[in-house]
């Protein structure tokens, strides 16, 4: 199956600097998009062949709503109208409960929940007049299962998964799609920064008895273009009837759909 309606849009995604996020951007600029492509910093790295003036970089911070929107503007009034939007931008915390500062709390719900209320808000005051569009949020397994030393990462996925589908509710009627995936274990710096040594690819596979963590029934972690494969899924015309959905791509981790 080949996936359509791509091609001359313009496409909108935070945390493009490396795993999910660039893997995304590339998928997105081979199927004929234009990506706007953000991240903390402005992403360096060099569009694929046949895509070059397709790429624009940009410097934005999801959580500060006014520059969120700003971008998003500026976006659309210099690039042309938004017609796709995905959150992938994200950061860990690996702290116990009870040595987590209300600073470290902050810090995770500022990227992972308030980067996604900011980029869902400001996308939705420019698709719904138009009625058009598809959003889709990259939030975590850890948002539907117990993490162990996790509960910052994990309640902050939650919040923006069910952000995505209250979104998805006042926006499906606008022909507007939200959906989100929620990756498992992968082969990103995020995932290699938790690892102790060489064998942690091994264990998170086999599982981790001792933090009450299954292993991947697949027996494999997923790449960066396995996610993005489902971001792309999820933002095509294939998908034009399935909104406010929760894709899990985990390998089975979590033994559920």
């Amino acid at each position: 199956m080949q996936l359509t309606g791509f091609d001359g849009r313009i496409a909108f995604v935070t945390g493009a600097a490396g795993g999910i996020g660039q893997a995304l951007v590339r998928q997105l600029l081979q199927a004929g998009c234009t990506v706007v492509a953000t991240d903390v910093a402005a992403p360096i790295y060099a569009a694929p062949a046949g895509a070059s003036g397709r790429l624009l970089a940009r410097a934005l911070d999801v959580s500060d709503g006014e520059a969120v929107t700003r971008l998003v503007q500026q976006t659309e009034a210099e690039v042309g109208p938004i017609a796709l939007g995905v959150n992938v931008a994200g950061v860990l915390s690996g702290s116990l409960v009870a040595d987590t500062s209300d600073a470290e709390w902050r810090r995770v719900f500022a990227v992972n929940c308030d980067g996604v209320f900011h980029v869902g808000r400001a996308l939705a005051q420019v698709m719904q007049p138009r009625g058009q569009g598809a959003i889709v949020t990259v939030g975590s397994n850890a948002a539907g299962v117990p993490r162990h030393a996790m509960a910052a990462y994990a309640a902050s996925k939650a919040a923006a998964t069910m952000f995505t589908r209250c979104l998805g509710l006042e926006l499906a009627p606008h022909g507007i799609r939200c959906n989100i995936v929620a990756p498992g274990s992968t082969l990103t710096p995020m995932q290699t920064g938790m690892w102790a040594d060489e064998r942690g690819a091994e264990r998170v596979i086999a599982g981790l008895p001792e933090l009450y963590k299954a292993g991947i029934p697949l027996r494999k972690l997923a790449t960066p273009e396995d996610i993005a494969n489902a971001v792309m899924f999820l933002l095509s015309e294939q998908a034009g009837h399935i909104a406010m959905s929760d894709l899990y791509v985990d390998g089975g981790a979590t033994l559920r759909a």
